[in-house]
């Protein structure tokens, strides 16, 4: 089963505009996750326009079919920050309901977490 990382490429920290970067802050930060998801048969990635979490600047979600969702948020879109998030999502693409236990967290998660989703119910 495929876990998906979601990343908001139009996520914008604070004082980003003075910064003269081209990118976004969220563009930086998929880049860095994809490449180093690139390869792995358990994870996928894609890019979204909003996850709405504006006052919590580089978000993604963590999401597989049947499983508990995250989204996290709060990142410094950083090669630390894309090991951390990719770390948890193999984590979670490994675990039967999506429940990482808190011990197994990378240490670039913890204080991160926004919202979790229970899984979608069968029809």
């Amino acid at each position: 089963m495929t876990t998906w990382i979601t990343i908001c490429d139009t996520c914008k920290r604070e004082g980003w505009d003075s910064t003269g970067m081209d990118k976004t802050d969220g563009e930086q930060l998929a880049a860095l996750v994809e490449a180093r998801v690139n390869g792995s048969g358990a994870l996928r990635t894609r890019r979204v326009s909003c996850l709405m979490g504006c006052t919590h600047g580089c978000n993604v979600a963590i999401q597989a079919a049947d499983k508990l969702s995250y989204t996290l948020g709060n990142f410094t879109p950083d090669a630390e920050s894309a090991h951390a998030i990719v770390d948890y999502a193999t984590a979670h693409a490994a675990s039967d309901s999506g429940q990482v236990p808190y011990r197994q967290w990378p240490q670039g998660v913890k204080g991160h977490f926004v919202t979790r989703h229970a899984p979608l119910p069968k029809e």
